[in-house]
C-alpha cells in the first residue's frame, strides 16, 4: 500500500466517523459522499502504483 492510499483510508475512515456523529442527515449525507470519495482516490491510487510497477517487475522477470 502506497503512502498515498493510505492517506485516502484514513481520510474516508474520518468521513465515515463524522457522518455517524452528524446529527442533522444534510450533514451526514455530505460526510457519506466525502468517503465513498476518499475511498473511490484510495482505489485508483492502488491502481496506478499497480500499473507504474509493472515495467519494473516485467524488466526484473526478463532473461539476462
Amino acid at each position: 500500500m502506497t503512502p498515498m492510499q493510505q492517506f485516502y483510508l484514513d481520510r474516508a475512515a474520518e468521513a465515515g466517523r463524522t457522518a455517524a456523529a452528524a446529527p442533522l442527515a444534510n450533514v451526514r449525507e455530505r460526510h457519506l459522499l466525502a468517503e465513498l470519495t476518499w475511498n473511490g482516490l484510495a482505489a485508483r491510487a492502488g491502481r496506478v502504483a499497480r500499473v507504474q510497477a509493472e515495467p519494473v517487475r516485467a524488466a526484473l522477470a526478463a532473461p539476462l
